[in-house]
C-alpha cells in the first residue's frame, strides 16, 4: 500500500493555499488519502469513489456543518476532483473503538456533537434513504465480479418488517452524517468534532447514533451515555428501538459498500472479511428476541 505522498505533493502544487504550508504527513483514510499539511488537512478522494459519492452534496454538508460548529472550517473544495482542504484541529485525537472505550466521557461528547448537528437546522441536498441505497449498491455490484454473502437477498426480504415499522411513525428528517466511523471523530479540549461528509444526507437522526455504536463496538453503558447526552435524559422506547434497528440496518448496507471496495481493489483492508463480518453481525442481531421487541416499540403510537 502506497503512502500517497507523491500524489499529495502533486495536488498541493496546484493549491495556492498550501504553497508554503510544509510537507504532507499521512493521517490515514479507509478509501481516501488524508494528510496534514501545516495548519491544514488535505483530503484526496480514493479511486472509484465517484461511482457512489455526490461531491456537490458533500461540499454543501461540509460548509453547513462548519457553520454549525460541528466540523472544521472548509477552505478549499474542487467539485470536479473532490480534493478538499479544511482547517487542521490542533491537539485533536483521532478516535478509534479503543479511544472511545478509554477516554472518559467520549461517548457523551459524541452524543452532544450529534445533538448540535441534528438541531443545527442545516439542510443537505441528498436524502439518505436506506433501502434505495441498498438497491443502488446492488446495481453497482451487478456490474462487478464479486459474490454477495450467502443469504443476503433473504435478509433484505426480512428487513421489509423494518421498513414497515419505520413507516408507521416516521421520524422528522435532520441533517445527518450517515457514516460515523470512529475515525471520523476528533476529540479535542473536551469537544468532539466530526469530519468526512461524503455520505451525509437528510435522515432519521437515530441512524447516526446506531451506526456509531456499531462502529465503536459500544457497550450498553456507552450507548446509554451517548443517548443521555443526546436527549438530555432517558431516551423513549421508540427512539431507543430505532437506534437498535439501525445497528442492524447499517451493517446490511455497509456489507455492500465493502464488496464495492473489494471489486475496486481497495488495498486498505480485507474487504471480503469486512463484508462477511458485517453481514453476520446483522443476521445475529435481527434474530434476537430483543430486536423484535424494539420493532414493536417503534410501531407503538405511545413511543
Amino acid at each position: 500500500m502506497t503512502d500517497g505522498l507523491d500524489e499529495a505533493r502533486q495536488v498541493i502544487a496546484g493549491i495556492p493555499l498550501l504553497a508554503d504550508a510544509g510537507e504532507p504527513q499521512r493521517l490515514g483514510g479507509l478509501t481516501n488519502l488524508v494528510f496534514r499539511v501545516g495548519d491544514y488537512c488535505l483530503r484526496i478522494p480514493g479511486k472509484g469513489t465517484e461511482e457512489y459519492i455526490d461531491r456537490a452534496n458533500e461540499a454543501v454538508a461540509t460548509k453547513e456543518t462548519a457553520k454549525a460548529g460541528v466540523s472544521p472550517e472548509l477552505l478549499h473544495f474542487d467539485p470536479a476532483t473532490g480534493v478538499m482542504v479544511t482547517r487542521y484541529i490542533e491537539g485533536s485525537v483521532t478516535m478509534t473503538p479503543e479511544n472511545f472505550a478509554s477516554r472518559d466521557g467520549a461517548s457523551a461528547r459524541a452524543g452532544e456533537a450529534f445533538r448540535r448537528l441534528h438541531r443545527s437546522g442545516a439542510v443537505f441536498p441528498f436524502r439518505f434513504e436506506l433501502f434505495s441505497m441498498i438497491d443502488e449498491y446492488l446495481g453497482i455490484l451487478a456490474t462487478k465480479d464479486v459474490a454477495l454473502p450467502d443469504g443476503y437477498h433473504d435478509v433484505v426480504q426480512e428487513a421489509e418488517a423494518v421498513r414497515k415499522a419505520l413507516a408507521v411513525n416516521p421520524a422528522p428528517l435532520a441533517a445527518c452524517h450517515c457514516d460515523p466511523l470512529c475515525e471520523n471523530f476528533l476529540d479535542a479540549d473536551g469537544r468532539m468534532w466530526i469530519v468526512d461528509w461524503e455520505y451525509s444526507g437528510m435522515n432519521d437522526p437515530m441512524w447516526d447514533l446506531g451506526d456509531l455504536s456499531v462502529e465503536g463496538g459500544f457497550s450498553s453503558a456507552q450507548d446509554e451515555e451517548m443517548l443521555v447526552a443526546y436527549f438530555g435524559g432517558e431516551a423513549t422506547p421508540q427512539d431507543r428501538g430505532r437506534m437498535v434497528i439501525y445497528k442492524a440496518m447499517c451493517d446490511l448496507l455497509w456489507t455492500l459498500w465493502g464488496l464495492i471496495q473489494l471489486a475496486n481493489n481497495n488495498p486498505a483492508e480485507d474487504f471480503r472479511a469486512y463484508a462477511d463480518g458485517r453481514f453476520g453481525r446483522c443476521k445475529t442481531l435481527m434474530a434476537t428476541p430483543d430486536f423484535a421487541n424494539h420493532l414493536r416499540a417503534v410501531e407503538s403510537p405511545a413511543g
